[in-house]
């Protein structure tokens, strides 16, 4: 059943939680869209403490707590210290966006996203650590951008208000006005009410069609979430009659995929929900399932929770060594947590930690001094070199870490939401007056609880996860207070276990959460344990290719890191890193019981800096064999998978894995390994590869062209040589048997100069080196929109090439080629 169909269950578990009976989620997690369940306790009923929607806003099952309310500690904080000291928090020091004759701070200046996405994040990492510099730099910008506010509500560089298509430019507002919103919430500010009134208004004042337009039309969730923040403080009905029409006009996510950006994918897919939130209609959130259901069961097919968008997702494109943007994890993130507050179901919460765990620290190098474009789970060398023959839908260089402000330009200055907010989701206020764990660290939270006006109570949360499997939770109050608390049981978790006191306690399993709802003293103690197991995930999508977890944490291959500076400074160094050890490995798994062939050890490491090889506290051994034909392309980036199990019969070694966040080299999708059965991998070369890499005939083994112009599919071409002689050929590590070969053209007559080549042959390696013909009288077929096989005499060989004479004057390529064993 699906995680996020919640069903009240009943059960008891002796020495761990005992369930006892059901109680509803607060508000929309059960469906009751007018009343929260009050807490029982004298003093009138309970109700939330914090801005909550007004109808007829259906209720949301969680609040967002003040900025301010919870300190991190542990790793989260030296984290966020990390943060202070790296490029988030020296923005302004590497950055020319940043400065005082920015348009937001003087109108007739230059300004786009830049300075809002930094300060997004900037002011929460302020408002988690208390950093006064981060602080007063933060309230500096506020009065800059609050002081270009003119008459009509507009605000910032005046060439915005006519840079889309002589009409404002709304997207860059979205990241500042959340910055304004927690800016409020953690200070008090109210010219940030009148501000952002101003400037809603301003919006609800332009033609619906506008919303069509620009980043903004599949971005507009975000705009839809300001709305509601205000809505909930002034009541001003205008704000949702601007709801409804952004919703009209924009991006439509309700009934198609209307764009396959990555980062307006990880943003956009949530803007039905929200949009239901208003509606009163399930189906929005139903939407939301389905594109999210959609994108990442294909594209999404390795761990790590993110999808393969080195920018746009494209046909064909999703092997694990395609990577997730920057801006594509943190966006992501934040959508996951906004649907955790919105439905109360833990699905979100679990694929929201799934990134921060497993991918987040590997978007930057160990000190955070630089950040790269894109974060792949195969990833076997990361350099300063373009990749030109479309392994990725962008060709500049994106793999090195560098501040890249004009490299990337985005990344760098919207990475530092990441961890910011993920401190300020560790804990929620639930409508029913109580407290939600949602997310798991080290941390300390202030909030108010209980019925009435509430009584503040501290809760401290001692824990090693999500490297140990407990939480303690020590709760601080000035009196006796009844309220509910509610614990999260992450998907993988199959038998939670809660005490108090060290006694078992009552609780009720409601959904993805444990709900101990009692009258809590001063120092009670409870000790939630969320015992851990190895699991290795199939994932079919990418030729049944495994990774491996423990509880929360994906595992990677540790691969020697050569760590070279390429330029920059001291202070703000440029990375490229290269593999010092093999990384080529199938893995050695017992087919009855993969996870006996996995061990967990702990480390010497304290855990307080665990996203680095010497710093993680555990790691894994595992057994696997090289397999010699899975390689790197001509541009050094990593070969995608081929059909498995791989046949290799290279020696069985001992090999370790490590946490994937740990790993900026990474592979975490593997082959199995196989010695007699399974499939021979190849590896493929070509006489030349300009635009389109050699490695699209392994990622088509099993396609099936729709005609030789297929522009789904990744092809190979020779382009831009014409009229040549060129050839492309199969490598395996052991000596196969060959008989036929079949070959579909690709052929763009009408579009471009690529045609069926004039003539071709088949040729395999003999054991003197050279080329043979394949022999036989063999058919050698040049026609388009059709597989061409030829059949030779079966020849035993290590090596079979197609050799091919262009048409004069034009170039030509293959969309697929399968050789026949």
């Amino acid at each position: 059943m699906e995680r996020r169909t919640f069903l009240a269950t009943s059960l008891a578990v002796t020495g761990s939680a005992a369930v006892a009976g059901a109680t509803a989620l607060p508000a929309a997690a059960a469906g009751t869209a007018d009343t929260a369940a009050p807490a029982g306790a004298a003093g009138g009923p309970a109700g939330p403490h914090y801005p909550a929607n007004r109808a007829p806003l259906q209720q949301e099952a969680f609040l967002r707590l003040p900025p301010g309310s919870i300190t991190p500690k542990g790793w989260l904080r030296t984290q966020l210290d990390l943060q202070l000291d790296g490029l988030n928090g020296r923005m302004p020091e590497v950055s020319d966006y940043l400065t005082a004759d920015s348009g937001w701070a003087v109108p007739s200046g230059v300004g786009w996203e830049e300075l809002p996405y930094w300060l997004r994040g900037f002011g929460d990492l302020g408002y988690v650590t208390g950093d006064a510099a981060t602080l007063e730099l933060t309230k500096t910008w506020m009065d800059r951008i609050l002081a270009t506010r003119q008459p009509d509500g507009f605000f910032g560089p005046t060439s915005l208000r006519t840079s889309l298509n002589g009409l404002p430019d709304f997207w860059p507002y979205m990241p500042v006005l959340d910055a304004m919103r927690t800016w409020y919430e953690y200070s008090g500010d109210e010219r940030i009410i009148d501000a952002l009134t101003g400037w809603l208004r301003f919006l609800n004042a332009l033609p619906g069609s506008q919303f069509g337009q620009g980043w903004g039309s599949a971005r507009v969730g975000d705009t839809i979430d300001t709305a509601y923040w205000l809505y909930n403080r002034t009541g001003d009905a205008f704000l949702l009659d601007l709801v409804r029409a952004m919703h009209a006009n924009s991006a439509d996510y309700t009934h198609t995929i209307p764009t396959w950006h990555n980062v307006n994918l990880a943003q956009g897919f949530r803007e039905p929900a929200q949009y239901g939130v208003l509606a009163g209609d399930p189906s929005f959130l139903a939407a939301t399932h389905r594109v999210y259901d959609t994108v990442m069961g294909t594209y999404g097919q390795f761990p790590g929770g993110g999808f393969a968008g080195d920018e746009n997702v494209r046909f064909g494109f999703h092997d694990p060594r395609q990577g997730f943007e920057t801006c594509g994890v943190v966006e992501f993130m934040h959508s996951h947590e906004l649907l955790t507050r919105i439905t109360g179901d833990t699905v979100w919460t679990d694929r929201c930690e799934e990134l921060a765990l497993n991918t987040l620290p590997a978007a930057f190098d160990p000190r955070q001094k630089g950040t790269h474009y894109v974060t792949g789970a195969n990833t076997a060398q990361l350099d300063n070199v373009p990749k030109s023959h479309g392994q990725f839908n962008n060709s500049f260089a994106m793999q090195a870490y560098m501040p890249g402000i004009h490299q990337y330009r985005c990344c760098p200055h919207n990475y530092g939401m990441g961890w910011p907010y993920y401190a300020e989701e560790l804990w929620l206020a639930s409508r029913d007056g109580g407290l939600a764990a949602s997310l798991y660290a080290e941390s300390e939270v202030r909030a108010k609880v209980g019925p009435g006006a509430g009584t503040e109570v501290t809760v401290t949360e001692r824990t090693g996860y999500p490297f140990q499997d407990t939480v303690t939770l020590v709760v601080g109050t000035p009196a006796p207070v009844r309220f509910p608390l509610y614990l999260r049981v992450p998907g993988w978790c199959a038998d939670p276990e809660v005490e108090l006191g060290g006694r078992p306690v009552k609780a009720v399993r409601e959904g993805g959460y444990l709900v101990v709802e009692r009258t809590w003293h001063h120092h009670d103690t409870l000790r939630l344990r969320l015992p851990m197991r190895t699991e290795v995930r199939s994932w079919g999508v990418n030729d049944d290719a495994v990774s491996v977890a423990h509880g929360p944490l994906t595992y990677s291959l540790q691969i020697q890191e050569d760590w070279r500076q390429f330029d920059g400074t001291a202070d703000w160094p440029q990375y490229e890193v290269r593999p010092a050890s093999p990384w080529n490995y199938a893995l050695q798994v017992d087919a009855k019981d993969p996870a006996r062939s996995f061990t967990l050890e702990r480390t010497r490491a304290s855990g307080t800096d665990p996203f680095t090889h010497e710093g993680t506290p555990v790691r894994m051994r595992a057994k696997g064999r090289r397999l010699p034909a899975w390689q790197v392309d001509d541009q050094n980036v990593t070969a995608p998978l081929q059909p498995g199990p791989a046949r290799t019969s290279e020696t069985l070694e001992q090999i370790t894995l490590i946490p994937a966040a740990a790993a900026r080299l990474r592979i975490t999708a593997f082959p199995t390994a196989a010695t007699k059965s399974g499939t021979e991998w190849a590896a493929v070369a070509a006489s030349f590869s300009g635009v389109d890499s050699p490695q699209a005939l392994l990622m088509n083994t099993t396609a099936q062209p729709s005609d030789s112009y297929d522009q789904d599919l990744p092809r190979f071409t020779w382009w831009d040589h014409t009229g040549s002689q060129e050839w492309v050929s199969y490598t395996w590590a052991e000596p196969v048997r060959v008989s036929a070969v079949s070959v579909y053209w690709y052929d763009d007559t009408g579009h471009g100069a690529c045609r069926v080549p004039q003539s071709w042959v088949l040729e395999y390696l003999a054991p003197d080196g050279s080329w043979q013909p394949g022999g036989g009288d063999p058919q050698y077929g040049t026609a388009k929109d059709a597989f061409n096989r030829a059949a030779v005499h079966p020849v035993t060989t290590t090596s079979v090439r197609v050799r091919v004479q262009l048409q004069p004057g034009v170039s030509g390529g293959l969309l697929a080629w399968r050789v026949e064993h």
